[in-house]
């Protein structure tokens, strides 16, 4: 709204063409988030007093005695946090931020949805998951549509480490458009187990794909990385920048002990505003390596799944594995920060893909 408002002025005052540059906006949609929840972080939390989330019963049991009585969907403040700031700094007119501020409100809405469910029925299943699904793929789907008619680029998967090979994927782009968008969705809303543990690693991926969206839609530094050169993508920096400022202003009321719980709201709307993010700058397979605790979080689910209906055996002590971690006797923060120190190195190793091909 500011580059739409300001900028064309710039010939009457220089000081404006501030607002032509994506690193400064970029800045302002930082430090704004961060402000913003700051401000009305405390009077969500008291807001929120009421609704407090149900704890798993087959959980540890300390969760039962310790995070009993803390108020969910914290994630509410995140959504505002990601959405205003947004739309104060980035640029209205771009496509890319149509469809991820569209998709990450849509996902929230589920979020608010399944929540609601799990206040009202005091039950940790919330609402039934095929509908969650149903829904999750329809937004995922219509996300798909918009890249593929926005530009035929979009159905080849570039591959880190290989400069000039991409692999096509013609219309199977639809499917695996969906299983990155709700796969990222539902692998962040498994990993908020423990205060702080979703929110760090969301933060780390987010501040990658801003550094990632913005060479993306650079015509030079693409070149000469040799990565896709998608013309509007680097706005998309903005949207991350928003997102890395939200999950820091959140972190202040949600480090151990948590004042608040994100809930469903704020783990599958970040998720999926991280999978269409990656999408939309063709770095799907470095999400996954961004992302690799979330990744681990997930398949430690699938393997505990399989193992227990093949053999009828589990694999870890608890799944997702924070709370195999958990049962092994680890301090919440110690888990929570090993994490956290996994997720930089795992960050560092994704952005070296930009240069290594």
């Amino acid at each position: 709204m500011l580059y739409n408002l300001l900028y064309p002025l710039s010939g009457y005052w220089s000081a404006l063409n501030l607002f032509k540059y994506i690193t400064f906006r970029t800045i302002g949609a930082i430090l704004t988030a961060l402000i913003l929840s700051f401000i009305i972080g405390p009077w969500m939390i008291r807001a929120l007093g009421r609704l407090q989330q149900p704890i798993r019963e087959d959980g540890p049991q300390r969760h039962i005695l310790e995070k009993g009585g803390t108020p969910t969907m914290g994630g509410t403040l995140i959504l505002l946090a990601i959405v205003i700031p947004t739309l104060l700094w980035a640029n209205l007119a771009n496509p890319y931020i149509h469809m991820v501020l569209l998709t990450t409100i849509g996902f929230g809405a589920i979020g608010v949805w399944d929540d609601i469910a799990k206040v009202t029925k005091q039950n940790s299943k919330g609402a039934p998951a095929y509908m969650r699904v149903i829904f999750q793929t329809s937004l995922a789907l219509s996300v798909a549509y918009f890249l593929k008619n926005q530009n035929p680029l979009f159905g080849n998967l570039a591959v880190p480490f290989f400069k000039e090979y991409a692999l096509n994927f013609g219309w199977w782009f639809f499917p695996f458009a969906i299983l990155v968008i709700v796969g990222s969705s539902n692998a962040v809303n498994l990993t908020d187990g423990l205060d702080g543990l979703a929110i760090g690693p969301t933060m780390l991926t987010a501040a990658s794909f801003m550094f990632i969206a913005y060479l993306t839609g650079h015509k030079k530094f693409a070149a000469y990385l040799g990565i896709p050169y998608l013309p509007g993508a680097g706005e998309l920096t903005i949207f991350c920048g928003a997102i890395v400022g939200a999950a820091l202003g959140f972190l202040w009321f949600n480090t151990y002990p948590a004042q608040v719980f994100m809930g469903d709201v704020g783990s599958l709307s970040l998720g999926a505003a991280l999978g269409s993010v990656a999408l939309a700058t063709q770095h799907e397979i470095v999400l996954a390596i961004i992302g690799g605790v979330f990744v681990l979080e997930t398949f430690s689910v699938i393997i505990q799944v399989m193992s227990f209906k093949l053999i009828g055996k589990r694999v870890f002590r608890m799944a997702p594995i924070h709370h195999h971690f958990e049962l092994k006797g680890w301090a919440e923060p110690k888990i929570i920060v090993r994490f956290w120190i996994i997720s930089i190195i795992l960050a560092l190793i994704g952005l070296s893909t930009l240069k290594i091909r």
